[in-house]
């Protein structure tokens, strides 16, 4: 039996804290070969130096070439894509900085995948906290006919996408590259394009992984008031929606243009959107939620969207 080859990208800023649990869980991977590819962000914590020790003493360790200034998470990210040949892999993974997975995180998925014929995986994740919290973050409701355009499959660091799956996605961003760099959760712009060229993705109801919660979190799990205050400001301010479109309009296909759902935001577009949520988010909470900020955007157009 073949042992499947992977890469997991890694996206680093400032992670010395973290960094060392995080890759030994990697490559702590069991029954699979294990390349990290490695991309920091201009760091003043010693991140690189850290890369380089570890990269001199683990062959399967691959830093990018250092410098970069991305200013975020996500165009880190697509910067690995374009950087790595996903060819030479049977996966691709993606990782943050600061978790911790579990030894069977990769083969898990490569199960599910190679025994269902799905191109992409995610899962369910239990975030845990300093003082020893510990909660499971559920992703894994029933997908819906456009939950793409409004959410992404869960956390990315636990997505694993086949060989197909990742030269679409390393195409796709090296052919939009201007545009991909302003979507700033590359999860939900992933998630999107895979769904929306027909690409089979599975979510795991079963966690893959600790994912770790403190004050340098650039997303974090979405629990408690902190988070709550957040998604109203983006929507508040227009940035969720414009992102969102962005999104549409990026992933859209001639066939089944996504585009026009949105428009140019006119009201009685908004309330259409409003009185169908479960077309578009998987959990109730969240279509409740999400009509209610349709209904907002009837009323009062967010500068950002006044064009």
């Amino acid at each position: 039996m073949v042992t499947p080859k992977v890469a997991v990208l890694l996206a680093a800023y400032n992670g010395v804290s973290w960094l060392s649990e995080q890759v030994s869980s990697i490559l702590g991977q069991i029954e699979v070969d294990v390349e990290v590819f490695i991309s920091v962000d201009s760091s003043q914590d010693g991140t690189e130096a850290w890369v380089s020790k570890v990269a001199c003493e683990n062959k399967n360790v691959k830093p990018l070439p250092y410098g970069c200034e991305f200013g975020g998470a996500a165009v880190n990210f697509y910067w690995l894509v374009r950087e790595v040949d996903v060819t030479e892999f049977d996966y691709i993974a993606f990782s943050d900085q600061d978790d911790i997975w579990f030894p069977d995180k990769l083969i898990r998925s490569i199960r599910v995948l190679d025994g269902n014929k799905y191109d992409a995986y995610s899962s369910n994740v239990i975030a845990f906290w300093p003082d020893g919290r510990k909660s499971l973050i559920n992703k894994a409701q029933a997908q819906r006919e456009m939950d793409y355009l409004f959410e992404a499959a869960g956390p990315g660091c636990t997505y694993v996408l086949n060989k197909g799956l990742a030269v679409g996605v390393k195409e796709f961003i090296l052919g939009n590259w201007a545009v991909v760099k302003e979507i700033k959760l590359h999860d939900w712009l992933f998630y999107a394009y895979a769904r929306s060229h027909g690409y089979r993705w599975f979510i795991d109801p079963e966690p893959t992984m600790f994912y770790r919660q403190h004050s340098s979190n650039q997303l974090g799990a979405n629990i408690g008031f902190y988070a709550a205050f957040r998604r109203i400001h983006a929507i508040a301010s227009g940035e969720w929606m414009l992102q969102a479109k962005t999104i549409a309009a990026l992933v859209s296909r001639e066939e089944k243009s996504l585009v026009s759902l949105f428009g140019s935001f006119e009201r009685i577009k908004m309330l259409k959107l409003a009185i169908a949520p479960f077309r578009y988010r998987r959990r109730f909470r969240d279509q409740f939620f999400l009509s209610l900020a349709f209904v907002f955007l009837v009323f009062y157009k967010p500068r950002k969207l006044r064009f």
